[in-house]
C-alpha cells in the first residue's frame, strides 16, 4: 500500500493554494544570499555555520502573514526551502576554497578567478539537488515512518504554529538589529577592543574572551555540552600544551624552518598566539582530520546500508498516479542536468579539473548524496558527517592525483576543486532532504520546492564569489578576522600528501590524541576543533552555552514554558549570526574602498568596555527568551 496515501498532509492533495510565487520567489532568492552571505563570514571565523530553515520560515511568515496580510502556509515555505539553499552552499563553499586563496598569497599560483569559483559552487550545488531528486519517494513517502528528518520536521512545526509568526519574527530581526549594533561599536567604530585578554607571562599561558554576538548566539544554539567541549579543547592547547611547549623547549628552534629563532624568542615576540599558530595549531590538525575519519568509519555500517537500502527503494518507487503531492522534475530532466554539469566541470578551462575528477565526483558525489539524504533523516543535519566525508574525498582524490603523475600546484588546485564540489554536494543533498520533509508533511508540490531549490542554490552560488573574494581582499584568509579554519586544514592536507612538507610529529601528537579522546568516549571533533581555532572564540561560544544551561535547567518552570523560551533564544541568537555576519561584509566592504569608521583615536573603552558590552549582549538575548512577553 502507498503510504502517501496513508498520510494525510496539513494541505490536501486536492487543494491547490499559492505555493511557488513572485512573493515566495523574491524572498527566497534574498534570504539564501543574505543567509549565505551570513554564514560564510560566521563559518570562515569559527568553522561552524547555522541552519537557516526556521529563521528563513519565522521571516516569511511575519512578510506574508503579518504585513502581507496572507494565510498561506506553502508559500512560506517556498521561501524557507529557498532560502536555506544558501547556508548549505555557503557550508559547503568555505570548507574547501579558501585554499585556493591561501595558495594564491603564497605565490604557488594565479588567485582564483570570480568565474572559477562560482562556476564550482553552481555545479556542486545543482548536482547536490539532482542527485536528490530520485531517491525523494523513496526516503521521503515510503519511509516516512521511520526516517524522521528532525530539522524538516522542526520546521513544519514552526509553519504550522504560524499564528505566532509576527512575533517569532520580530525576535529574528530584533537579533539582526542589535547584532548590528554591536559589531558597529566593535570592528567598526573600534572604541571595544575586539578581544578581552588575560595573559599569564610567567606560566606562559593565555585567557580571554571575543566580544562578538555571533559567538554568543552560536554557542546558546550547540548548547552547553558541545560548547564546554570545544572550550576545553582549548583551555588544553592555551593552558597545558603551549606553557608545555615553552617549559621543555625554551632553547631549541622554531619548527619547521625558521632557522635562528628559538621557541622562547618566539614566545617573547609574539606571546601565546605564536606558539598556538606555529605548533598548536598542527596538532589540533591532526586531531580533526583524525576526528572526521573515525566518525566516518564509525557510520561506514550504516552509510553501507543505507546506500543499499536507497537502491532497492529505487527501484519501482516512481511516483504513483498524478497527485499533486506526487509531482516531481522529470527523470529525463535531472539525468540531461547531472550529465550538463559534469561536462561544465570537465570540459570548461577555469575549473581546474580533469577528466579522472570528473569521474571521481560523478562517483563519490552520487554516493555521499545518497548517504547524506538518508543520514539527515536518521540523525539530523548537525550530526552528519559532511567533514568526514570531505576528508575522505580529498585523500582519494589527491592520492589518485599524485599517483597519475601531478604533483604540482595544478594538482592540488584540482584536488581542493573536487573536494569543494563534493562538500557541497553532500550538504544540499542533505538541505533539500529535510526541506521536502517539510513539505511532505505540510502538502507542498515536490516539483515547485525542488524548482525553489534550485532557484536558491543559483542565487547564492552567484553571491558566494564575490563574498570570498571581499572577505579575502579586506582581511586576508588564515588570519584573526577570518581564520578559515576547515579550507587551511584541507589546504594542509593536500599539501602533506603531494610534497610530504607538513610538521607531521605535530600532526601524529594530534592523531593519537584524538584516538584517546576515541576511546574515552569523548566527542572527538569540538574538542579538536576547540584546539585548532583561539581561546578567545571558544570561550564566548562557551558563555552562550552556560546561558542555555541555566535556562534550561530551571526547576520551577514547566517544560512547555522552557522550550517556548529555548526557542526564542534560538530565533534572537539566529538573528544575532545573521546581523553580524551581514555588518562583517558590510564593514568588508567599506574596508576595500578606504572608507574607515575608526573613532578608537578619540574613545578606548579598553577591556572594561568589552566586558561590560559582553554583559549587555548576554542581557539582551535574556531580554527575546527568557523575559520576552507573551501576547495574552
Amino acid at each position: 500500500m502507498n503510504e502517501n496515501k496513508e498520510f494525510k498532509p496539513y494541505v490536501p492533495a486536492e487543494k491547490i493554494t499559492p505555493e511557488f510565487t513572485v512573493t515566495s520567489i523574491i524572498m527566497g532568492i534574498i534570504l539564501a544570499i543574505v543567509f549565505g552571505a551570513a554564514n560564510a563570514y560566521l563559518g570562515l571565523r569559527v568553522g561552524m555555520t547555522v541552519s537557516a530553515s526556521i529563521p528563513a520560515a519565522v521571516i516569511s511568515m511575519g512578510v506574508i502573514r503579518v504585513i502581507m496580510k496572507k494565510n498561506s502556509i506553502l508559500e512560506s515555505n517556498m521561501v524557507q526551502t529557498t532560502g536555506s539553499a544558501g547556508e548549505s552552499l555557503a557550508a559547503g563553499a568555505i570548507f574547501t576554497m579558501p585554499a585556493l586563496f591561501l595558495w594564491a598569497e603564497e605565490g604557488l599560483c594565479d588567485m582564483p578567478g570570480l568565474v572559477e569559483i562560482t562556476l564550482i559552487a553552481l555545479c556542486g550545488g545543482i548536482l547536490g539537488v539532482l542527485f536528490m531528486i530520485p531517491l525523494r519517494n523513496a526516503l521521503i513517502v515510503k519511509e516516512h515512518a521511520t526516517l524522521l528528518y528532525p530539522e524538516g520536521t522542526a520546521c513544519a512545526e514552526v509553519l504550522l504554529a504560524g499564528e505566532e509568526g509576527g512575533a517569532n519574527a520580530s525576535t529574528v530581526f530584533s537579533g539582526m538589529g542589535l547584532a548590528a549594533i554591536f559589531k558597529l561599536v566593535v570592528d567598526g567604530f573600534k572604541v571595544i577592543p575586539a578581544d578581552v585578554a588575560a595573559e599569564f607571562r610567567a606560566f606562559k599561558g593565555e585567557l580571554g574572551m571575543e566580544v562578538y554576538p555571533a559567538l554568543l548566539g552560536v554557542g546558546y544554539i550547540v548548547g552547553p555540552r558541545i560548547a564546554s567541549f570545544m572550550f576545553v579543547g582549548s583551555l588544553f592547547g592555551w593552558m597545558v600544551l603551549i606553557p608545555l611547549i615553552c617549559l621543555f623547549g625554551a632553547d631549541t628552534w622554531m619548527y619547521p624552518a625558521d632557522a635562528g629563532v628559538t621557541i622562547g624568542q618566539l614566545y617573547a615576540g609574539g606571546g601565546a598566539s605564536s606558539i598556538w599558530g606555529s605548533y598548536v595549531r598542527y596538532i589540533g590538525a591532526g586531531a580533526i582530520a583524525t576526528g572526521g575519519i573515525i566518525s566516518l568509519i564509525k557510520s561506514l555500517p550504516l552509510i553501507i546500508t543505507t546506500f543499499r537500502d536507497s537502491m532497492k527503494s529505487m527501484k519501482g518507487s516512481r511516483s504513483t498516479g498524478n497527485a499533486r503531492t506526487a509531482q516531481d522534475l522529470p527523470m529525463n530532466f535531472v539525468l540531461i542536468g547531472i550529465a550538463a554539469m559534469i561536462l561544465i566541470i570537465w570540459l570548461v578551462p577555469a575549473i581546474p579539473v580533469n577528466f579522472l575528477g570528473a569521474v571521481i565526483i560523478v562517483v563519490f558525489g552520487f554516493f555521499f548524496a545518497t548517504v547524506s539524504s538518508r543520514m539527515v533523516g536518521l540523525i539530523g543535519s548537525s550530526n552528519n558527517p559532511v567533514s568526514g566525508m570531505a576528508i575522505a574525498t580529498l585523500l582519494i582524490a589527491t592520492i589518485a592525483i599524485k599517483a597519475s603523475g601531478d604533483s604540482g600546484i595544478t594538482g592540488m588546485t584540482g584536488a581542493i576543486a573536487i573536494g569543494s564540489v563534493i562538500c557541497i554536494v553532500a550538504a544540499i543533498a542533505g538541505d533539500t532532504s529535510q526541506d521536502l520533509k517539510t513539505g511532505f508533511l505540510l502538502g507542498a508540490t515536490p516539483r515547485k520546492q525542488q524548482i525553489g531549490e534550485l532557484i536558491g542554490v543559483v542565487a547564492s552560488g552567484l553571491a558566494i564569489g564575490g563574498v570570498l573574494y571581499l572577505l579575502n581582499t579586506a582581511y586576508g584568509y588564515g588570519g584573526t578576522e577570518v581564520p578559515a579554519p576547515q579550507a587551511t586544514l584541507m589546504k594542509m592536507i593536500v599539501e602533506g600528501i603531494m610534497g610530504g612538507n607538513l610538521p607531521w610529529n605535530l600532526v601524529f601528537i594530534g592523531v593519537f590524541m584524538a584516538i584517546g579522546l576515541e576511546i574515552l568516549r569523548i566527542p572527538v571533533m569540538p574538542f579538536a576543533i576547540g584546539l585548532y581555532l583561539p581561546i578567545y572564540l571558544n570561550a564566548t561560544i562557551m558563555i552562550g552555552g552556560v546561558v542555555r544551561m541555566l535556562m534550561d535547567g530551571r526547576k520551577n518552570v514547566d517544560e512547555k514554558t522552557k522550550e517556548r523560551q529555548s526557542t526564542d533564544g534560538t530565533l534572537y541568537c539566529a538573528g544575532m549570526i545573521a546581523g553580524e555576519g551581514l555588518v562583517g561584509i558590510a564593514l568588508a566592504i567599506l574596508t576595500v574602498f578606504g572608507i574607515s569608521l575608526d573613532l578608537s583615536g578619540k574613545v578606548n573603552l579598553g577591556n572594561v568596555g568589552g566586558v561590560v558590552l559582553m554583559v549587555l549582549m548576554t542581557l539582551s538575548l535574556l531580554k527575546f527568551s527568557l523575559w520576552k512577553k507573551q501576547k495574552s
